[in-house]
């Protein structure tokens, strides 16, 4: 491939933003030139923002987009190109598709679409069909009592590179309140009150037996391998405790600020949702992006469900309420995310690095993606 030239350009670096040329070779970052000149057959971005492209570690989007309507299943490939064009359109160039493990009472189709949901990540990458890169993020629901036995299915499946455990039991992490549960399960899955009640208590039940034993063995499963693993909604310290001692390294969503001082304490990278950021706090009164900022806790943003608030969280990160400059506040969903992911290639603006970025205008506060590039190639 030959040389080409960014020009112009507001440089987001990792400790400064420098106004100048960004060189690309063969598919990499080649040369930072800082105060450059113009440059012949250059492409002048107008004096706009150039940065590492997003790594979103957990997007639940590709299954809104499998599972467009209730019964209603979404051909596969169509699927995750649909899913990857708006990803890409938010500035994300490497994309950890959440794909769950285990079924619930809501979704119980999840037992037959997992698999094919990963082939067809697996497939549209191998045909050069997508923007991003794509790798999958295994949601493991550790209530589920055949859940390890469907990990084994997919577990050295070359599109998978992330897990997660996942514990959505009543009474603790993201649902504390049992009666508010079961208010909750009556009016979204239109159960009785007499089957909510059987819910709960199957739920219940498998606290004392089949988590523990879940978490043991998928963890354990996840070191053999090296995925990036992570704790699911962390409530308590005592929860940190535990996952620390599975040798889990990242702390997803935890629910209380508590539990974050405990992940930060025992070594572990935290991971929060960029919508509950922008949206001024949890939608499930959970503890807020904002108060965890504050407090230095917060390594990570995620997509969660919003694709483009990647890049809107990054840029609402550098109000004066939240108080980090552009630099730091770009790490969090470039840098920090690869780091977290064990992804040493990119997530950067450094010689050698892949040449994934984007180009961000800011209009009247808002952060507008005009261009993104993955490998150096032009993709939105």
């Amino acid at each position: 491939m030959a040389e080409r030239v960014l020009s112009n350009a507001r440089i987001v670096l990792a400790e400064e933003v420098v106004h100048g040329n960004l060189h690309l070779r063969d598919g990499k970052i080649a040369e930072v030139a800082s105060g450059a000149t113009a440059v012949k057959g250059a492409e002048d971005l107008g004096g706009d923002f150039l940065l590492p492209g997003l790594i979103d570690l957990h997007t639940d989007h590709f299954e809104k987009h499998v599972l467009p309507r209730p019964g209603t299943l979404w051909d596969m490939v169509s699927a995750v190109m649909a899913h990857d064009a708006q990803m890409a359109a938010g500035g994300v160039t490497t994309s950890f598709d959440c794909v769950c493990v285990g079924v619930s009472i809501k979704h119980p189709e999840r037992r037959e679409i997992f698999r094919p949901m990963i082939d067809a990540v697996r497939e549209a990458r191998d045909k050069a069909m997508l923007r991003a890169d794509h790798i999958v993020h295994l949601r493991c629901e550790v209530t589920d009592e055949v859940v390890v036995d469907l990990f084994d299915e997919v577990a050295d499946h070359a599109a998978v590179g992330m897990m997660s455990l996942m514990d959505h039991a009543p009474g603790h992490r993201q649902y504390p309140d049992i009666e508010r549960f079961r208010e909750r399960s009556m009016k979204n899955l239109k159960l009785s009150e007499a089957e909510a009640d059987a819910h709960i208590e199957r739920l219940l039940a498998a606290q004392e037996f089949t988590v523990p034993r879940n978490r043991r063995d998928l963890a354990r499963r996840a070191r053999e391998r090296g995925l990036a693993l992570a704790s699911h909604d962390d409530e308590t310290p005592e929860h940190v405790a535990e996952a620390a001692e599975l040798g889990i390294t990242v702390s997803e969503f935890p629910t209380t600020l508590a539990a974050a001082k405990a992940a930060r304490d025992n070594g572990m990278k935290i991971v929060m949702g960029a919508p509950n950021l922008l949206r001024g706090g949890s939608h499930s009164g959970n503890v807020s992006v904002a108060a965890l900022a504050a407090e230095g806790l917060l390594d990570n943003l995620a997509s969660d469900y919003v694709p483009a608030s990647l890049v809107q969280a990054a840029f609402r990160l550098t109000d004066p309420a939240h108080g980090l400059d552009l630099p730091r506040a770009v790490a969090t969903v470039s840098a920090a995310p690869a780091a977290t992911a064990g992804l040493a290639d990119r997530g950067r603006i450094e010689p050698d690095l892949k040449a994934d970025l984007l180009r961000v205008a800011v209009i009247e506060g808002q952060p507008i993606v005009k261009t993104v590039w993955r490998d150096a190639k032009r993709v939105m």
